[in-house]
């Protein structure tokens, strides 16, 4: 009963119009922005405490990406929401046609725990930016974060307006019970399934950014010390807890023990001889995680690093160098610091490989050679990705963001966002001066004519 009184007086709210206006959403994201640089190092000390995040980290991955999504939304939204003339077809002579962005109403979104601010904040700008009234579900495992969110939230915005419910499953289990206007949800495809079924019974549209392995490709010619380095951060950002970190490296033949060689010195370079002593290394989110992290471990052969400190729910960075697609370790997203590395010998058998596979969130290559990337470009599906480097491709406002297939349907950041919160409505406006009698019966031998102006 609570959950449904909070949404139908949001509901009344939005009825209203008062969140039609762009003045309005301008000044809502400017107080977000403001609610934001208050309880900043709140965050990034909640960061550290759930996650282990050291402040730059805390600040580059998640407070300052937010940051830039309200910038471009403040810079951008007057343009994203005016009408759009379109076209009209001959047929509708004399006729003008317009598009007109609207809010959808009441969104919920419900985010997960491994960039818990950012992954809330970042959806919100989108909502807020396109004119709904929003409900907020954050993860209960990042449980000082959810805790900061709360309280900047309730304390900046009125809950008919912007409102959030903490909990476990059971929360979300009643909140999905609600009739939404939108449902955008981040997180593992199990849940997704569940949201996606709730969603459902109201014909409720969802956004699902979900995840899967995320393959990352390193050919022969390929700069290896590079390549290490960029895979090494991609990878360990977060402890390895990210949608789209590098889940696998495969290798050419060639060059396996070059790369092997300099992901190690990579590793050395960013976190030393004793990356669970190391500040800059982030935690395991809880000892679930980090039990099922080394029961990954203990089924592989060949491992150059993983040790882990069961208080501090640290793993060490770790290579599974005789990797297999039949690994233990390559039947499951990983989510972890744990790299395995596979061999292939042609590229265009690897590519037939990877067909068979889930699409993934995110791919990587790294060449020189400019039929691999085309081949890259246009023979592979996955969500996003980059070549020559990692992750990099998602802090860019101006592109999409999301998965396909099993990584999860629909996008947001900038525009994007906007448009994923927004319906587009179609309006044709005709003339009163003319009306051009072709559509009206009697037909008589018209069929020439119309399929003159139909083709």
């Amino acid at each position: 009963m609570e959950y449904h009184l909070a949404i139908e007086k949001q509901r009344a709210f939005f009825l209203t119009g008062a969140t039609r206006p762009i003045g309005y959403r301008l000044r809502q994201l400017k107080l977000l922005k403001g609610a934001i640089q208050k309880y900043e190092a709140e965050i990034l000390e909640a960061l550290c405490t759930d996650l282990g995040k050291p402040a730059f980290e805390g600040y580059a991955t998640e407070v300052g990406m937010v940051y830039e999504e309200i910038g471009h939304a403040l810079r951008y939204l007057k343009k994203w929401a005016r009408p759009k003339r379109v076209r009209a077809p001959l047929t509708q002579f004399p006729s003008s046609c317009r598009l007109y962005e609207e809010p959808k109403g009441i969104a919920l979104i419900m985010s997960p725990w491994n960039y818990p601010f950012q992954l809330t904040a970042a959806p919100l700008v989108a909502a807020i930016a396109a004119g709904n009234c929003v409900v907020v579900k954050p993860s209960r495992y990042s449980e000082a974060t959810s805790a900061v969110l709360e309280k900047m939230l309730a304390e900046s915005f009125e809950a008919e307006y912007i409102t959030i419910f903490q909990g476990g499953s059971a929360v979300n289990t009643e909140l999905l019970r609600e009739k939404f206007d939108h449902i955008f949800f981040t997180g593992s495809p199990a849940v997704g399934h569940v949201v996606m079924q709730a969603a459902a019974r109201h014909l409720t549209p969802v956004t699902l950014e979900l995840g899967g392995k995320s393959p990352c490709i390193v050919d022969e010619t390929a700069n290896i010390g590079l390549a290490a380095r960029r895979i090494a951060w991609g990878k360990l950002i977060n402890a390895g807890q990210t949608c789209v970190a590098p889940d696998y490296v495969a290798v050419h033949r060639k060059v396996k023990s070059r790369f092997e060689e300099a992901y190690k010195k990579a590793v050395l370079d960013l976190y030393g001889d004793a990356p669970l002593e190391q500040k800059d290394y982030g935690k395991i989110i809880n000892r679930k995680h980090f039990d099922r992290l080394l029961g990954l471990l203990e089924q592989e052969r060949s491992v150059w690093g993983g040790k882990s400190n069961a208080d501090t729910l640290k793993i060490e960075p770790a290579l599974l160098q005789e990797a297999t697609w039949d690994s233990p370790a390559m039947q499951e997203e990983i989510f972890g610091p744990i790299l395995p590395v596979l061999t292939f010998d042609s590229f265009t058998g690897l590519f037939e490989e990877l067909k068979q596979k889930p699409v993934p969130l995110a791919a990587y290559l790294f060449t020189k050679n400019p039929q691999h990337e085309e081949m890259f470009r246009h023979e592979l599906r996955f969500g996003g990705g980059c070549i020559n480097d990692t992750v990099v491709h998602l802090t860019n406002p101006r592109m999409p963001f999301g998965g396909a297939g099993q990584s999860g349907m629909g996008n947001y950041h900038g525009y994007y966002g906007f448009l994923t919160f927004s319906h587009q409505k179609s309006i044709l406006k005709k003339s009163n001066v003319v009306d051009v009698p072709v559509r009206y019966a009697p037909y008589g031998d018209r069929l020439s004519t119309i399929k003159k102006l139909m083709r």
